[in-house]
């Protein structure tokens, strides 16, 4: 085998199908788009979406619910957490860009502390939430609690 005698094997490469080049070719005539219609002529193009005046699946299907442009989601820690991850990852502090940078959270996240468990270390925490149970728990733990 050498470069001037390879070729692609048997069947893998097909003739492209030639449209609209006269009767001889199979294709002639109304080049394959059948007779008459809106899809015979040239330049056709259907919208997404279109079933051909059946009415759409997106008009068929009921609307349900509603998206609150306003709402305002937090990322959530329990006070039993929060002495978990100060011993695990060694925080200095309880904040949002220290926890961003340990991968906890995401850079736009906002955290808010619940009250679930206890604190028995005592740290700085600056976050964007907290619960009522949350900031008493803190207070008497001898924790510094800061509001973003």
């Amino acid at each position: 085998m050498q470069l001037h005698n390879l070729k692609p094997a048997q069947g893998a490469v097909k003739k492209p199908k030639r449209i609209g080049r006269g009767e001889g070719s199979g294709h002639g005539g109304t080049a394959t788009r059948g007779n008459k219609g809106q899809q015979a002529d040239t330049g056709y193009q259907s919208k997404r979406g279109h079933e051909g005046g059946q009415m759409p699946i997106q008009r068929r299907m009921p609307k349900r619910g509603f998206k609150n442009p306003f709402r305002v989601t937090y990322k959530i820690f329990n006070l039993e957490q929060i002495d978990f991850l100060v011993e695990k990852y060694n925080l200095p502090e309880f904040t949002p860009e220290v926890l961003y940078i340990n991968g906890l959270v995401n850079r736009t996240d906002l955290v808010k502390i619940l009250g679930k468990g206890e604190i028995k270390s005592k740290i700085n925490i600056k976050v964007n939430a907290a619960s009522a149970k949350a900031k008493e728990a803190i207070a008497a733990a001898g924790s510094t609690l800061e509001m973003i």
